[in-house]
């Protein structure tokens, strides 16, 4: 009996020594990344907490390599479990490191050690890697250069002659391989690839990865992305062989269907090495270089924005396989490198993350017109079984032309289409690589379906592959009100449809990175994805193409430059302060002030443009609050003067930049643009307030609330003017008419006002304007216009900045001074809200809320993650602490 209760004792005692849980390690906010590029790498761990109030005490971190220890930190005094900075001997490019944690909570209990690992990047080209192609820019007679390229028209000669003159190699995709032997028993083997512009990697016939469009696109004169795998598990013994098949991208687009714009930086080229470690101690690098061989590839047609055609015949069966015999292949050119600086892509990539099935068929003349169910970003994939030759054509869209039925492209840029040329060998699958679309129909001409009425092939299996970032969600909403429900899923569609290597405007018709979108919904965006990877490449986006005088285009990566005819469309104020807005989103939701350091320079030069451009503090140039709503044709500001809005972003740019001086201990920078600040607020509010009417310009919405938002409105007229914007909103049957720019302002101006009962009726009905009606309507995406039947694209999220109320106001959820450290939960029951049901994923773990109301009574359960605190605040008024654990408040109900 005594050894038993010894047992006992030790094992409890085992149970207590490591009580305190660890999970989810990451190194620069990822998960074993293989491409670090910053000197003192940031770590970071979530805990599950042992009780109700647990807090890290202590914690240690060891950071070894090739078994020594290179930074040991020994048991630190700290409840920093994020973000915890590098300081040991310096890191060597190229290496991999592992690293050890264990922390201590308030009791003294240890938890156990968790482990991981991380990869530096190397310097590339480490060992002579050679951009290598089919043919080299010189012979390609391509339009190389940035040019305004804007609807290239066949009916202007010049365009059709630049176009015929091409090389019609330099717009084929190929497929390039290499042969080498291996005898060695290998430990790891990392490849670091760039085909431009997108490649697909196979090693020995198995591809390396499910990300597809890779690498993300860029401004290609300043920065080409690479891409790094672990490919151990794909080696041979003996022959391995290196496949990789190229398509044009954004890096080359010049095509002669759909032609929004042309650009091209060269014909398609690739850059490789792979890493060879072996168990032996010895190491190699293999590298693109003339030793490689190519052919042209099925691929007979590829572009972004007019589709992919493929001919089936062309397959070369097991070309990345060993045993292939090429000696048909032409040996590779030496290619010109692209201009722009070798960097790891660390924002996930694009993958096909769903897929939907036909929900209904309809025959068209010839041809069959297919319902998806789904509006959507993406591909069709067809199984399909036929004679060699014959040939299917697939056009897709998000609308069918009313008269006759078949797809149209009338609104979203056509033709965009793909054709599939059989082989003619039992069932064929394939769909296409390096193209993609915005479209929840699909019509297929010249097949029968299942079974062969006439001499056609026959279609056997139709599927939708919906395309989008692969980046986690991190955000979860739901209530009681079930138009609030629809609305949340049709702007989270249109937001993944749009989230591909850029955030962009729709996946069709343009396909770029316009940049307001990134900060009007950063707020939603953040709420319900991990931000922590995309948000920097869009602000190195930005520096890429800041030019010398601080000017950032409204579009970025900028791939055509407008003429001055349409520069109102290339600088506008409005979009390019994201450029001082994303740091301080990023740093509000995460605790990083990374951006803000680091693009402190681009943020205080985008506003010295802005400078540049003014008379007396006033801005007069931009587009104002784009696609204000009212009887006018959608568009162009109507509402609201466009020299207030400029103005206002002007103001709010200078005070960010000041208060990222402030942050910095910039003291001459602070004092500059605080002083410019205050100017510019005088001049805002001489220039465009009406003291006796308390109305800011035309008094519109959008005036109103972007300077009760900015914090431009004296304390002393505060309450006027907020009394004369929700008078409009009233006057206006409590519906709004701001736009694109002007919706966030106006809800949160609201929201931050204690008026979410008048954000409730504003958006609780089917007319519109409103998110109601498209739900009504039967959309599956948000819509560019609040009314579909007006035209225009039928995949916006420019208009979805309603997220940011669902999850801050509804659910409650705001993070505090630096991230979700210490945080805000102050949930709002409005309107006739029976209950909400929230998450949201921090870099600290899972926040969840779940609030209803009966007989009554407020009932709030809450889970906050470990090593954190809340401030809760109830309805009533009462106010809660919440630290590390499962809670439940109760009050009395105020509606």
């Amino acid at each position: 009996m005594k050894g038993a209760l010894i047992i006992l004792s030790l094992f409890l005692c085992t149970v207590n020594m490591f009580s305190v849980k660890l999970q989810e390690l990451t190194c620069e906010i990822r998960q074993m990344p293989l491409d670090v590029d910053n000197r003192n790498p940031r770590f970071g761990w979530k805990l599950t907490p042992e009780y109700n109030g647990d807090i890290q005490a202590f914690y240690q971190i060891e950071v070894r390599s090739d078994g020594q220890s290179v930074w040991n930190t020994g048991k630190v005094r700290s409840d920093r479990s994020q973000l915890v900075s590098y300081n040991g001997k310096p890191l060597q490019k190229g290496q991999k490191y592992s690293w050890t944690v264990k922390v201590w909570n308030t009791k003294g209990h240890l938890s156990d050690e968790l482990s991981s690992f991380f990869h530096t990047a190397p310097e590339l080209p480490s060992s002579g890697a050679k951009w290598i192609g089919a043919i080299t820019r010189k012979d390609a007679r391509l339009p190389v250069g940035r040019r305004d390229f804007h609807n290239p028209s066949f009916k202007n000669a010049e365009f059709k002659e630049i176009y015929d003159n091409i090389n019609p190699l330099a717009l084929r995709s190929i497929m390039l391989r290499k042969s080498f032997d291996n005898s060695k028993e290998i430990e790891r083997a990392i490849v670091y690839v760039s085909g431009l512009g997108h490649y697909n990697l196979s090693i020995n016939g198995k591809k390396v990865s499910d990300d597809i469009f890779t690498p993300v696109w860029s401004d290609y004169d300043q920065t080409v992305y690479y891409n790094t795998y672990y490919v151990d598990s794909l080696m041979n013994k003996g022959e391995n062989i290196i496949g990789a098949t190229l398509g044009n991208g954004f890096y080359n687009t010049v095509g002669n269907r759909y032609r929004k714009l042309w650009v091209t930086f060269g014909p398609p080229t690739l850059f490789f090495e792979m890493h060879l470690h072996y168990k032996d101690g010895s190491s190699e690098i293999l590298t693109s270089d003339t030793s490689w061989k190519y052919a042209e590839s099925p691929v007979i047609f590829n572009d972004i924005f007019g589709g992919e055609d493929y001919d089936a015949r062309l397959e070369q069966t097991n070309w990345n396989r060993p045993g292939f015999n090429d000696s048909g292949w032409k040996p590779v050119v030496l290619q010109e490198a692209p201009a722009g600086t070798l960097r790891p892509q660390q924002i996930t990539s694009v993958r096909k993350m769903k897929e939907y099935g036909i929900v209904s068929a309809e025959r068209i003349g010839a041809g069959y017109v297919f319902d998806m169910g789904q509006n959507l970003s993406g591909y069709p994939a067809v199984k399909v079984k036929g004679k060699k030759g014959q040939t299917i054509k697939i056009t897709v869209g998000e609308q069918l032309d009313p008269e006759t039925g078949a797809v149209s492209q009338k609104q979203s840029g056509g033709p965009h289409t793909y054709s599939y040329t059989l082989k003619g060998d039992g069932i064929e699958t394939w769909h296409p690589g390096f193209s993609y679309y915005g479209f929840q129909y699909i019509q297929i001409d010249s097949a029968d379906i299942l079974v062969s009425e006439s001499n056609k092939p026959v279609l056997v299996d139709l599927k939708s592959h919906f395309i989008y970032n692969s980046t986690s969600a991190r955000g979860h909403f739901e209530c009681s009100n079930e138009l609030f429900n629809k609305t949340h899923e049709i702007i989270k569609n249109a937001v993944r449809s749009n989230m591909q290597s850029v955030f962009t405007d729709c996946p069709h018709r343009e396909k770029l990175g316009w940049l307001e979108e990134t900060h009007l919904n950063g707020p939603g965006l953040l709420y319900n994805w991990d931000m922590t990877q995309f948000f920097p490449k869009i602000m190195q986006d930005m520096k890429d193409r800041q030019q010398p005088g601080g000017f950032i285009p409204t579009i970025v990566p900028e791939y055509v430059v407008f003429d001055e005819s349409l520069d109102v469309f290339r600088d506008s104020p409005e979009w390019g302060i994201a450029s001082a807005m994303l740091p301080w989103l990023y740093y509000k939701f995460y605790g990083d002030n990374s951006l803000i350091k680091n693009y402190f320079d681009v943020m205080k030069n985008y506003v010295d443009h802005m400078t540049s451009r003014s008379t007396g503090y006033i801005i007069s140039h931009g587009l104002g609050d784009w696609y204000d709503y009212g009887e006018h044709r959608a568009g162009f500001s109507k509402n609201s003067p466009v020299e207030l809005s400029a103005t206002a972003h002007y103001y709010y740019g200078a005070h960010l930049v000041a208060e990222a001086a402030k942050m910095l201990h910039k003291t001459d920078d602070e004092k500059k643009y605080r002083t410019l600040a205050t100017n510019i607020k005088k001049a805002f509010n001489n220039k465009f307030f009406d003291t006796q009417t308390k109305q800011y310009g035309t008094g519109s919405q959008f005036c109103n609330a972007v300077a009760l938002f900015m914090g431009i409105v004296s304390p002393q007229d505060k309450p006027a003017v907020m009394e004369n914007l929700k008078a409009d909103i009233h006057k206006h049957g409590d519906r709004l008419t701001t736009g694109d720019v002007g919706n966030r302002y106006l809800f949160m101006a609201l929201a931050l006002n204690e008026e979410n009962e008048l954000m409730y009726r504003m958006h609780n009905h089917t007319d519109a304007p409103g998110y109601g009606f498209q739900v009504q309507y039967g959309v599956t995406t948000l819509t560019e216009q609040w009314d579909p039947r007006k035209g225009a694209s039928w995949n916006h999220f420019m208009m979805g900045q309603i997220d940011e109320w669902f999850f801050r106001n509804l659910a409650g959820i705001e993070p505090g001074r630096q991230g979700f450290k210490e945080f805000t939960i102050q949930p709002q029951p409005v309107g006739d809200l029976e209950w909400v049901k929230t998450e949201h994923e921090t870099i600290y773990g899972n926040i969840c809320v779940y609030w209803k109301r009966k007989n009554g009574k407020f009932h709030l359960s809450l889970e906050i993650p470990g090593n954190t605190k809340a401030n809760v605040i109830l309805p009533d008024g009462s106010k809660k602490k919440a630290v590390s654990g499962k809670y439940e408040f109760e009050c009395k109900s105020i509606n």
